[in-house]
């Protein structure tokens, strides 16, 4: 098991993609790097690389983070489904990226791939992979959809046919939101403590899911970037990332887990959209496009 290759592959995916990312923006995003107070004698420590963008012409905010962290206790968010790695020390890294477009016509989308290492002393370290990436639009098209998720399917089908529906599924049911019973999305894929077939396949795996991030979505954002938008749209855009906002704060793993392990603050929550808005007991219009994103988009279909 190398865990510096692991590091290597994140912070160079972590490069490319904002490198993309710029272009498509046409500015650059600010870099903020950080380090983790060392808390327990040594023990805990590491830190990270934030890459944001805010009040950008095509995003209204983008964040593309790296980091690293090291601690002597598993929080209990990351040993919730595995009670037998309570107590031990770890090593976590990950990439976990966020874009919130200003035209509501380009869905918001999220990426993560992440790495875990549990350690005890006098026994074998156990580790676990984990991550995906979803897309969460606002206004609904078919060929969006079905792209995003032919381009997940694509990342998976040469480790085997078994994992795309499974992987699917499993996000169709993390990213949704049961107090209002309601998924967040249109979902795409989502794995998590994936070690069965040994640290190079699961290695393999995860770096698929990441390298096909921009084929999964920049057709998609380049489509719509162009397309005329008034208040409406952008009203609608804003009620609804509250649901995201919803998600993060109450169901989300990785922000808990940031938050339990110390993290910083402000990068763990420098995804949440910059102007959300709420309102009591909405319903849209009956045969409005705002009304088709829930009833043709939102409800689990195999898109692929």
């Amino acid at each position: 098991m190398n865990t510096g290759s692991v590091r290597n592959f994140l912070t160079g995916l972590q490069e490319s993609i904002v490198a993309a990312l710029e272009d498509l923006e046409g500015a650059p995003f600010r870099r903020d790097t950080w380090q983790r107070a060392e808390a327990t004698g040594g023990l805990d420590g590491g830190g990270g690389d934030s890459r944001i963008i805010e009040e950008g012409s095509l995003f209204e905010r983008g964040v593309v983070g790296f980091s690293h962290v090291l601690g002597a206790r598993l929080p209990p968010s990351a040993s919730a489904a595995r009670a037998e790695l309570a107590g031990r020390g770890f090593e976590a890294m990950g990439v976990s990226l966020v874009l919130h477009p200003r035209n509501p016509y380009v869905p918001t989308v999220h990426l993560n791939v992440r790495f875990f290492v549990a350690t005890k002393t006098g026994e074998a370290p156990v580790f676990w992979f984990g991550g995906g990436m979803d897309l969460t639009p606002y206004y609904g098209f078919a060929e969006d959809c079905a792209h995003f998720h032919r381009s997940c399917k694509a990342a998976l089908d040469s480790f085997g046919p078994e994992h795309h529906p499974r992987f699917k599924r499993w996000c169709d049911e993390y990213f949704f939101l049961r107090h209002r019973n309601e998924p967040r999305g249109i979902g795409g894929i989502f794995f998590d403590d994936l070690n069965a077939p040994g640290f190079d396949a699961s290695f393999a795996m995860a770096q698929s899911v990441g390298e096909h991030f921009l084929s999964a979505y920049v057709p998609i954002l380049q489509r719509r970037r162009h397309l005329p938008y008034g208040e409406r749209e952008r009203d609608f855009q804003a009620y609804r990332r509250g649901r995201y906002v919803e998600f993060n704060l109450v169901y989300d793993r990785g922000t808990l887990f940031g938050l339990q392990s110390g993290g910083r603050t402000e990068s763990i929550l420098m995804s949440l959209p910059p102007l959300v808005k709420w309102r009591y007991d909405w319903r849209p219009e009956a045969g409005s496009a705002e009304e088709r994103l829930y009833t043709e988009f939102l409800p689990p279909r195999d898109w692929a």
